[in-house]
């Protein structure tokens, strides 16, 4: 009776060890293996990035939007930002990059040691002088001052052709005269930073206590000069040119032309600026920060950065789409006379020349 029990104890071990087996020798060769422990824990989420930006935000939004759809990284803007506000908030840092309209400001906060270097795949496309030395701030886009005038009051031929022009009290007795900006606009301060480097700061003075008091209008921004302009409330006003692109797409008053300034013998050439992007010292998303740089230079991106602002490519390569009514009147930034100021000198310039323009009586800010 022992022995039988015995036999039967076998034999079921038996069974079950055939029956391991049998399982074991059906199983796939690619099954895949039980996730590590933990690992459902992982994070995925790309992340943020903060931008703060200066530049108009329908010229940027639309730019930010795409790279967000292609990296998956949540973007946080800031439009309306200020370069003062990168500097009040060094002790705090809040924005990852900051996008500027204005060189002069990217280069006056790479001085103040609040933007960091990097070495961004793709810096290469970016010419040596639209960019700091150590890449903390690039140029994309080109922006060259002239005038831009109304078809219907004034021709070609009767236009002033010069910065220096503006001198002469004459312009101001044209039928409803021309426009200026506020002394705080991101362009001024780059065209009086320019012409100090060129004049000195007397003279420059006396240029800006001029144009106050000649000019029959003080305006906000240009795109305010350029529709006033348009609708024949001045006969001519100083603005970038992208303004002058973008007055040809309005329904009406897009009767105007434009001067480049200083193209003749002997004259200093346009004053050029440029609108670029600044890595923030310390900012929160870092590795964010270098993947917005190098998707920004991305040849179809750098492109985007033009967008609807119309303004010149600097890599003009690169194909930035213009409407039919622009392209005839879109010049490649190599063909213009520009001034011979190397246009990173403009952070040296930039927090004494707003000093300057409020010494010399024109407001920063309209009151």
């Amino acid at each position: 009776m022992i022995k039988s029990k015995k036999s039967i104890i076998v034999l079921l071990v038996a069974i079950l060890s055939l029956s391991l087996y049998a399982t074991g020798c059906g199983k796939k060769a690619n099954t895949p293996a039980a996730p590590p422990k933990g690992s459902e824990n992982v994070n995925t989420d790309p992340g943020q990035l903060v931008v703060y930006s200066s530049r108009n935000e329908r010229f940027t939004q639309e730019l930010l939007d795409k790279f967000s759809a292609d990296t998956g990284i949540k973007v946080l803007p800031l439009h309306g930002a200020k370069e003062l506000q990168i500097v009040e908030e060094a002790r705090n840092v809040q924005a990852d990059i900051f996008i500027s309209n204005d060189l002069g400001a990217l280069g006056y906060l790479h001085l103040e040691g609040l933007l960091q270097g990097a070495n961004p795949k793709g810096i290469e496309t970016i010419p040596a002088n639209f960019r700091s030395d150590d890449n903390a701030y690039i140029a994309i886009s080109l922006r060259a001052r002239g005038f831009i005038y109304n078809k219907d009051l004034i021709t070609e031929k009767e236009m002033p052709r010069s910065a220096e022009d503006l001198f002469d009290p004459k312009w101001a007795q044209l039928k409803n005269g021309y426009a200026i900006t506020r002394g705080g606009n991101g362009g001024m301060i780059g065209h009086v930073s320019a012409l100090r480097y060129e004049w000195g700061d007397a003279k420059t003075a006396e240029w800006i206590d001029a144009i106050r008091k000649n000019s029959a209008g003080i305006y906000q921004g240009h795109s305010e000069i350029r529709k006033a302009v348009g609708a024949g409330e001045h006969t001519f006003g100083l603005v970038n040119n992208y303004y002058f692109h973008q007055q040809l797409l309005e329904p009406t008053n897009n009767n105007v032309g434009f001067i480049y300034l200083d193209q003749g013998q002997g004259q200093m050439g346009a004053v050029a600026n440029a609108a670029g992007v600044g890595l923030v010292k310390g900012g929160p998303n870092g590795a964010n920060a270098i993947a917005f740089l190098e998707w920004l230079l991305l040849p179809e991106n750098q492109a985007a950065f033009v967008g609807a602002s119309l303004e010149l490519l600097i890599n003009s390569q690169f194909g930035a789409v213009y409407p039919p009514a622009v392209q005839p009147h879109i010049i490649d930034f190599k063909d213009l006379k520009l001034q011979n100021m190397p246009i990173k000198e403009l952070g040296n310039y930039f927090q004494d020349t707003r000093a300057l323009i409020e010494a010399s009586g024109l407001d920063l800010d309209l009151k």
